[in-house]
């Protein structure tokens, strides 16, 4: 497959960029500058220009012209700017699943955060609580679409090398996981069927990606 991934230079983008095209896909990194071609074609990566927060679902259709899937693995970052919270977490995902069927594309992964269906506590920040809220609408927009849609839900993310062991499923309980851990997930599940439909928290654990993509769909 071909395969759009908005929020193309992200830490966990830049992990998924080899391992699809070690699995035989090739993928397609949407980013707003040209400053990142050189990192992402070495990665093996086509590079392609989209501004996630200027630009509309119409632009969103354009970049994804040709492709197969989209991963949304977009996020505005720990840059305590609310705003983008809802500019980039949500409004992104949103204009993404918008371009995909412009596009006529059905398969759409989406990266999202462990819990946040959960109610937060009265003290929460108003900066978290904006991340918070965004991952929660964008996730229930995109289960009310008719794309074939997965949503992947990492616990906290780390930087540590991958371990290949993790757990996954709807109630797995928080902790934390490498993001190259997650950028294997991602790969995996593009390329199961059974997967689509499905919303799987992800934390580190002890079972292979192969096998617990085959309990969660048990």
């Amino acid at each position: 497959m071909r395969v759009a991934i908005v929020g193309g230079h992200g830490q966990i983008a830049r992990l998924l960029h080899p391992l699809l095209v070690d699995a035989g896909h090739s993928p397609v990194a949407l980013v707003r500058s040209e400053h990142y071609r050189n990192d992402l074609e070495s990665a093996g990566a086509e590079m392609r220009l989209l501004d996630i927060e200027q630009e509309d679902a119409a632009a969103f259709g354009r970049a994804f012209a040709g492709c197969d899937a989209v991963v949304f693995a977009a996020g505005g970052g720990p840059d305590g700017n609310k705003e983008r919270k809802r500019t980039v977490d949500l409004e992104g995902s949103l204009k993404s699943a918008d371009g995909a069927r412009l596009a006529g594309i059905r398969r759409f992964v989406q990266v999202s955060a462990i819990d946040v269906d959960n109610p937060l506590p009265p003290d929460t920040g108003e900066v978290w609580q904006a991340y918070v809220e965004a991952k929660r609408d964008a996730d229930a927009a995109l289960r009310a679409t008719d794309l074939d849609w997965t949503i992947i839900r990492p616990g906290r993310l780390t930087d540590e090398p991958p371990t290949g062991l993790v757990a996954l499923g709807p109630d797995v309980a928080r902790a934390s996981v490498p993001r190259a851990d997650v950028a294997a997930v991602l790969t995996a599940v593009l390329d199961r069927p059974e997967t689509v439909g499905r919303q799987w928290n992800l934390v580190s654990g002890d079972l292979t990606v192969t096998e617990a993509i085959d309990r969660a769909v048990g």
